[in-house]
């Protein structure tokens, strides 16, 4: 019965995946619906979900795959905004929504009010599918997405901190240190160990065998750091991260072609299988609360009632956000003409000095003295150079993809929470009060907002037609990075066949556009795509050679 049950899941999740958008409805929200409704057939035991399946073994692969493939670059450039919105938000929302608990029922007390808020503040990094696919701009899409990787760790300290409040052993600064620590050992550890999975996976030319190392990296990155009280979700976004930057440099093309065809079908599966679950746990919830059938309402009332506190503090939140963005790409805009010109005579003064360096005979020294002291006004200039060149495509970026009052209208909807909420309320002490209505709160509020605000988000961004991706300014991006590629040849050697010098040439190409890449000259996708293509392409002429080998 349990394989069936699987089976059955599976189809579900691919049928509501290819047949969804066709019907106007993110398959996520079908999926849920499903749930429910096989939840409540005759016969349908109650199903309960063990918070740590969820919370430990789904989301740790769930946020590195979506960490992989989020552009570094990026996310270093929103990453003011994503940690105001992964920290601050957070603990406000949390604050607010525990005052408004306790303001309604007296018992419940501020501390616990604020741990209920603690679960429902953060965004579900899953949810944010539903807004990825709606055809947002990528600076949308990485704003959304870096928040609901991060806020996890905030969320969960304040939840632990509010359980100790309610226990009479807060401290403050201990729970600011208890934050810092998470952060800090997720960080170290997260990046620790996927650096050293990617150069132990380049060693292995097995592409089957490297691809299975790959499916243990955000467990060999959570486990760890929890164990170090460390957040292991934090821990698994970082090791994403660094996999995602260190990776083609590091790793051989049909290796990330492999990784990529491969994740894609393992975040498809569990994205639909964590909301397939979340739906078919409305027996078992309902059936252990203690408010009954007859108080539902009112419980569904009070998850009403917190939806709509979450969105007005998002909603307070995110406009003034917009603002200040917008008032920083004013600010660039002015201010481009001259610190090009300015970027532009420093680096001419300092070659100048590199010049004049290298022209002077010195005096005194050995020859490997002199020699490095060549080297080093080199690399003084280079990073100058790099650095000059990178600040001002940051102002070219927030300059191409400005933000409006509509991107944030969008922001605030498609802050969705998910199948999370209910784990992080199953993770509340037995002695809790009233804890089996808590979840069932929790989870009300989390289906509330899944099914109204990713219902209304696809009309919405009809209506407010937000920000969306430039096709024109890609067409072009893509010609001028073809361009420039094109510029970088490979003399062919002597003796030297057709397929090493094609080779050669894939690869020289691809450090070219790596270059780009660090220094942020096209956007993400743009080089994203480029660098597939070299892949694909020297993919092929490996398979090529080897049939014609075996021939």
């Amino acid at each position: 019965m349990l394989i069936l049950s699987g089976v059955l899941a599976t189809v579900a999740i691919a049928v509501t995946t290819a047949f969804g958008p066709r019907w106007g409805v993110a398959a996520p929200l079908l999926l849920v619906l499903i749930g429910i409704g096989v939840s409540a057939l005759p016969g349908v035991p109650p199903i309960e979900v063990d918070p740590e399946l969820v919370l430990a073994g789904v989301l740790p692969p769930l946020l590195y795959s979506s960490a992989v493939s989020m552009p570094a670059m990026n996310f270093r450039r929103e990453f003011n905004a994503i940690s105001g919105l992964a920290v601050l938000l957070v603990l406000v929302s949390s604050l607010l929504l525990g005052a408004v608990f306790a303001w309604i029922f007296p018992d419940l007390g501020f501390a616990w009010g604020v741990a209920l808020g603690a679960i429902l503040s953060p965004t579900d990094a899953v949810a944010v599918t539903i807004a990825r696919r709606v055809g947002i701009s990528y600076r949308l899409t990485t704003i959304l997405e870096g928040e609901s990787l991060l806020n996890d760790a905030t969320a969960l300290v304040v939840l632990r901190t509010a359980v100790a409040a309610a226990a009479l052993t807060f401290s403050f600064w201990q729970a600011v240190g208890q934050f810092l620590w998470s952060v800090l050992v997720a960080v170290v550890v997260g990046g620790l160990i996927s650096a050293l999975v990617v150069r132990l996976r380049a060693r292995i030319p097995d592409v089957t065998a490297s691809t299975l190392i790959s499916f243990t990296v955000p467990f060999l990155a959570a486990v760890p750091a929890g164990l170090l009280h460390g957040s292991g979700l934090v821990a698994a976004v970082v090791a994403g991260i660094v996999t995602g930057r260190s990776g083609p440099r590091h790793l051989p093309a049909d290796q990330r072609l492999s990784d990529g065809n491969n994740w894609r079908t393992v975040e498809l599966f569990l994205e639909g299988a964590i909301f397939l679950l979340m739906g078919l746990q409305v027996s078992a919830l309902v059936a252990d609360a203690s408010v009954g059938p007859t108080g539902l309402p009112l419980v569904a009332l009070l998850a009403f009632l917190a939806v709509v506190v979450l969105l007005a503090v998002r909603a307070a939140y995110v406009l003034p956000l917009i603002g200040l963005l917008r008032f920083d790409a004013h600010r660039a805009r002015h201010s481009q003409s001259g610190l090009r010109d300015a970027v532009q005579a420093i680096a001419e003064r300092n070659a100048d000095a590199v010049t004049r360096s290298l022209g002077r005979r010195p005096r005194g020294g050995t020859a490997a003295d002199r020699r490095s002291g060549r080297r080093i006004s080199e690399s003084r200039w280079h990073r100058l150079g790099r650095r000059s060149r990178l600040m001002l495509n940051d102002i070219d970026y927030v300059l191409r993809h400005p933000l409006s009052w509509r991107d944030g209208v969008v922001m605030v909807v498609a802050g969705m929470r998910g199948a999370v909420t209910v784990a992080a309320a199953q993770t509340l002490p037995e002695s809790t009060a009233h804890r089996s209505d808590l979840i069932l709160l929790a989870f009300i509020t989390a289906l509330l907002s899944l099914l109204l605000q990713g219902g209304v988000l696809v009309p919405l961004v009809r209506w407010v037609r937000p920000s969306t991706p430039d096709v024109d300014e890609q067409r072009r991006q893509r010609a001028a990075l073809e361009a420039d590629l094109t510029e970088v040849t490979v003399p062919q050697g002597e003796g030297e066949d057709e397929l090493q010098h094609r080779l050669a040439l894939i690869h020289v190409r691809r450090d070219r556009l790596l270059d780009l890449q660090d220094e942020g000259v096209y956007d993400a996708t743009v080089l994203e795509q480029t660098l597939t293509s070299l892949d694909t392409a020297e993919v092929g002429l490996r398979l090529r050679h080897h049939n014609r080998a075996e021939r």
